[in-house]
C-alpha cells in the first residue's frame, strides 16, 4: 500500500465504520487493548466517548477508509455497506475490509464479490454476541472469506470474542449465524406461545418462566442425540420417541380452546404430519429434518 493512500495526519491501525451499540463496543474493546483506531458514524456525535478515549474521529468516509489498512463495516443492513462504500471504492483498493454488519448468505457473497473486483480483500463476520459480550470469551465470531486476511488479523479480531473461521466462502459465516438465531427465536417464541396459554387463566408470564426455564435447560441436553441420528441418517434407531407418539394436536387443540393462535406448535406439527404421511410415523422425532432440509445437488426441500 502507498503511504499516499495513508491518512498524513492520523494513521491507524483500524478504521471502525459504524458507531451503534456495537460499533461502539467493539471500537472500545481495541482501545482498550492499546490498539489506535480511526472512527465513523453516518450520526454526528456518537464518537464522543470513544474518541475521549484516544479514538481518532474522521470527518468523512474517505477520510476514514484511508486512514487505516483494516476497514471494519458495523452497519445497519447490506444496503448500507454499499450506500456507505461505495463512493469510496477507489480509497478501499489494497486494503482488507472486515465486514460484521448482519447479511444474509447471499449478500454476503455478493459483498465479496464486489471487494474483490476492486481489489479489496474481504472477510464477512458474523457476531454471535451482545455489546456487553465482547471482550468476552463467551462471545463468539464466525469469520469466512479470505483465510489470508483471518490469519493476519487474528491477534486483533480476538479481543473481541473468541473466533471461528468457517472457510473460504464468504457466506458461511452468515449461514450458520442465522441458523443459530432461528433456534434462539424459535425457542423464544415457544416460550411467548406458552406463557399466552397459561396467561389465559392467570398465570403471569413470570410464574411461567420461573418453570419453563430449568426444564428448557434440561431439555437441550437432547440436542446432541438428534443431532446423531441426523448425521447417521438412520431415524429407526432404538430409543427415539416416534413421530406418532410425537403428535402435538392436543397442544394446537388445547391452545386454541382457550383462545390462543396456536401457530407456534402448529407448525411443529405440520412437519410431523408431513413426514407420517409419507409413511414415517414409527420413526424418531428427528426426522421432521427431512421435511426441512434442502438437496444439495438441486436446492429442492425434501418432502
Amino acid at each position: 500500500m502507498s503511504e499516499t493512500n495513508r491518512n498524513p495526519i492520523h494513521p491507524t491501525d483500524l478504521t471502525m465504520l459504524g458507531l451503534g451499540a456495537m460499533g461502539s463496543a467493539l471500537t472500545a474493546a481495541l482501545l482498550d487493548a492499546d490498539h489506535s483506531v480511526t472512527v465513523w458514524n453516518r450520526t454526528p456525535g456518537r464518537d464522543t466517548d470513544l474518541v475521549a478515549r484516544g479514538a481518532h474521529a474522521a470527518g468523512s468516509v474517505r477520510e476514514a477508509v484511508t486512514a487505516s489498512p483494516v476497514v471494519v463495516a458495523c452497519l445497519l443492513k447490506h444496503d448500507s455497506v454499499h450506500e456507505t462504500l461505495d463512493p469510496v471504492i477507489d480509497a478501499l483498493r489494497g486494503r482488507t475490509l472486515v465486514n460484521v454488519t448482519t447479511t444474509t448468505p447471499e449478500e454476503a457473497r455478493e459483498l465479496a464479490s464486489w471487494a474483490a473486483a476492486h481489489g479489496v480483500d474481504y472477510l464477512d463476520g458474523a457476531i454471535m454476541a451482545v455489546p456487553a459480550m465482547i471482550s468476552s470469551r463467551a462471545g463468539q465470531i464466525f469469520y469466512s472469506g479470505s483465510r489470508a486476511a483471518y490469519d493476519a488479523l487474528l491477534p486483533i479480531i480476538d479481543i473481541w470474542a473468541t473466533s471461528e473461521f468457517h472457510g473460504e466462502d464468504a457466506g458461511r459465516a452468515s449461514l450458520v449465524d442465522l441458523a443459530m438465531l432461528s433456534g434462539m427465536y424459535q425457542l423464544f417464541a415457544g416460550f411467548v406461545h406458552g406463557a399466552a396459554m397459561v396467561g389465559s387463566v392467570g398465570m403471569s408470564a413470570c410464574d411461567f418462566a420461573a418453570r419453563q426455564a430449568p426444564f428448557l435447560a434440561a431439555m437441550t441436553a437432547e440436542l446432541a442425540g438428534f443431532a446423531k441420528v441426523i448425521d447417521g441418517g438412520d431415524y429407526t434407531v432404538p430409543n427415539q420417541q416416534s413421530l406418532d407418539f410425537s403428535d402435538l394436536s392436543h397442544i394446537v387443540r388445547a391452545s386454541e380452546g382457550q383462545g390462543v393462535d396456536p401457530a407456534p406448535i402448529a407448525a411443529v406439527q405440520a412437519l410431523i404430519d408431513r413426514q407420517v404421511a409419507a409413511g414415517h410415523g414409527s420413526e424418531g422425532f428427528a426426522r421432521i429434518y427431512e421435511s426441512l432440509r434442502a438437496t444439495v445437488s438441486t436446492g429442492q426441500v425434501r418432502r
